[in-house]
């Protein structure tokens, strides 16, 4: 995600001087560190991948990475096409505001630099808590976390939390579903070395 601009001009960043300006040109080509060959697609998921193509103009890496087994490609795409996709008492802005806050949590690389908000997004991957949120997303997001961090301190009062902000319990059942499916992919991420579309780099961040 680019930085805000700021009115004042600045020094550059030691890490704008950095002597490697490609430090991601690789990513595209190697996605993660283990050596897995991709599988012959299904035809379910060669009609995905080329979507992808015409809708965003390429297939996100994360795709790619899990190609070399078609039934963990195919569940992984279910799974995330039902969490962030499917009706639901959450938003799907709601929705990415856990991917994101869940990501950073994590420190995970590749998640945060999915938002598609600059500004938000920036504030969403720093610190949530600077962010200017409704009491709804504060309380959504402060169970996502502490799902994420301290799951075993999670009892009842967290839950009603959630209620008094207006969430039914079948959308608490749906926050804990999405951070969890981020918590999943995060771990995965970071232990696969899991790189991020050169492309995002410039979109938006």
């Amino acid at each position: 995600m680019r930085a805000p601009a700021h009115a004042k001009s600045v020094s550059p960043s030691p890490l704008t001087q950095s002597k490697n300006p490609n430090a991601a040109a690789d990513d595209d080509i190697k996605i993660t560190a283990l050596d897995l060959a991709s599988a012959p697609l299904t035809a379910a998921m060669e009609a995905y991948f080329k979507k992808c193509e015409e809708k965003l103009g390429f297939v996100p890496n994360v795709l790619k990475a899990y190609a070399f087994a078609m039934p963990k490609l195919e569940a992984f795409v279910a799974m995330y096409n039902d969490l962030m996709l499917a009706p639901s008492g959450l938003s799907k802005l709601e929705r990415e505001m856990i991917a994101v806050a869940v990501s950073a949590q994590n420190r995970c690389y590749y998640c945060p630099v999915r938002d598609e908000d600059p500004v938000l997004g920036e504030l969403m991957v720093m610190n949530y808590r600077s962010t200017r949120l409704t009491e709804r997303q504060r309380a959504m997001l402060d169970f996502a976390v502490k799902l994420t961090t301290q799951p075993w301190e999670i009892e009842e009062e967290d839950r009603e939390r959630l209620r008094r902000a207006g969430f039914s319990d079948r959308d608490i059942w749906d926050i804990s579903a999405v951070a969890g499916f981020f918590n999943m992919s995060n771990r995965v991420a970071s232990a696969t070395d899991m790189r991020p579309n050169t492309a995002y780099h410039s979109q938006g961040r």
